[in-house]
């Protein structure tokens, strides 16, 4: 199997790990929103950490003026995603809130994909793309009904 999806398969375990976690946080802490603020400072210590243990230096200040202001904008999607998940996981369970949190992903994803936004490269929606989201979303819909034993 390619690593690359070895990868990502190990990053999308932890999303539903990072929501529990963090619900359980939110208990103590009073609000979800502060949970992720936390969950968030704990994020940018260790990304921080990382990269001066492996990019052999500080970020380049250079250029910066010639970046779009959009660009700027990442680590605010990163906080509303980390918030919805966040409170969304106690209400929801965590299958229902990752294949929900999936699903929108894939459906922006077709977007994005389709017109090459904000820079990315552009990939035509086809038939097979949108087959493969509408199985992702009538897998959430299972994944959301609740049965009762």
């Amino acid at each position: 199997m390619n690593s690359s999806i070895v990868f990502a398969l190990m990053a999308g375990t932890m999303l539903p790990l990072q929501a529990v976690i963090n619900a359980r946080l939110a208990r103590p802490l009073g609000s979800p929103l502060w949970a992720s603020a936390v969950s968030g400072t704990v994020t940018t210590i260790a990304l921080v950490l990382i990269g001066l243990a492996t990019c052999r230096g500080l970020p380049r200040g250079d250029g910066g003026a010639d970046v779009p202001v959009w660009a700027w904008t990442g680590g605010l999607c990163g906080a509303l995603a980390l918030a919805a998940m966040t409170a969304t996981a106690p209400r929801l369970g965590s299958a229902t809130m990752i294949s929900t949190v999936i699903t929108g992903q894939a459906m922006f994803s077709l977007v994005i994909d389709q017109y090459g936004l904000f820079g990315s490269p552009s990939y035509p929606i086809t038939s097979r793309r949108v087959i493969a989201v509408c199985l992702l979303i009538v897998g959430a819909l299972l994944l959301s009904k609740r049965t009762s034993t």
